[in-house]
């Protein structure tokens, strides 16, 4: 408060005297039923696979900028890379811990011990969340596989960690390493847009019972058919016998990391708009510009579009910008 914070009493005066709201995750129906015309909601979204809250927040009018969809020229996403760092590191961690007897995994210690084989430990996806996750695996000393489409990213991991194996992934790779591992890790992104389903349903049924599959995608829907989100109240459960890890804020495990992780990288970007005002601070900013998905209740993100259902109003027919 010495710094000039005011505390209210609940949700209800934040939303009633703010006109940015800040959070981490999407809002609950209780909050986005309280967004007006004039708010501009800067958080996580994640809007692909939730048609309601999409549809909530097309009622609000509201302007909702998704930190996930902020995005430089090279296919970057400046905001949603600390989230996916520590995702990522954290995977392994988790993956270890319940393939452990006692987290109802097999039984096998990640890293293995002298004369006894490492856990084989399957990445798909390459991206910040995969490489990191890459990292930890192979430092716990487990044989560790990562499989992308991207041979650039692929090449990169190869290059910063010898020790990992890396496959172009195709559905016969995917299915002939799935069923081999120990512990799986989805760490598939397409920026926007849901998840694609990588691991089938028939596929988790033809894995080692005891295995563990730790979805760090299911906040976009999963890429593995049989995930669905789950807490750290309880964050697994078993299905085929296979233990699945579906927390969809895997990085609220580390509250104090993450908290300093996600403000270093969006505070430039909240005081522009503080400082400017939503419009201006879009139409002089491209990479936030990519982030708005919903403005003057329309979609302007294709791929919420396509995922939810709605039209879609590219944000130049709502916001008239002159280098889009």
């Amino acid at each position: 408060m010495t710094a000039g914070a005011q505390m209210v009493s609940g949700p209800e005066d934040v939303f009633a005297e703010a006109d940015l709201i800040l959070k981490v995750k999407e809002p609950l129906e209780d909050e986005y039923r309280l967004l007006q015309p004039h708010h501009v909601l800067f958080t996580f979204l994640h809007l692909a696979p939730d048609i309601q809250l999409t549809r909530g927040l097309l009622e609000s009018g509201a302007t909702c900028i998704a930190y996930e969809t902020v995005e430089t020229r090279d296919g970057r996403h400046p905001l949603l890379a600390p989230m996916s760092e520590i995702a990522g590191r954290l995977a392994p961690q988790e993956g270890a811990y319940f393939l452990e007897r006692s987290g109802g995994g097999k039984g096998k210690l990640l890293g293995g011990a002298t004369g006894v084989k490492a856990a084989h430990v399957v990445i798909l996806g390459a991206g910040i969340a995969g490489s990191n996750a890459a990292t930890i695996a192979m430092g716990m000393g487990a044989h560790t596989m990562v499989l992308d489409i991207n041979l650039d990213a692929l090449a990169s991991i190869r290059h910063a960690l010898p020790g990992v194996q890396t496959l172009h992934s195709d559905q016969l790779t995917i299915e002939e390493e799935v069923i081999k591992a120990d512990v799986v890790i989805g760490a598939v992104l397409v920026s926007g847009a849901r998840t694609p389903v990588l691991v089938s349903e028939e596929l988790v049924r033809s894995m080692q019972p005891g295995s563990v599959i730790v979805d760090l995608s299911v906040d976009q829907g999963g890429c593995v058919a049989t995930s669905r989100p789950t807490t750290h109240r309880k964050p697994t459960f078993i299905k085929y016998d296979i233990v699945h890890y579906c927390v969809d804020n895997i990085a609220g495990a580390v509250p104090i990391t993450s908290t300093f992780a996600l403000t270093n990288a969006t505070l430039p970007y909240i005081l522009s708009i503080a400082e400017k005002g939503v419009i201006a601070a879009v139409r002089s900013d491209p990479y936030l510009a990519r982030g708005v998905n919903i403005m003057e209740g329309k979609v302007t993100m294709q791929e919420v579009a396509e995922a939810t259902g709605n039209a879609y109003f590219p944000l130049e027919y709502v916001l008239p910008i002159e280098y889009m």
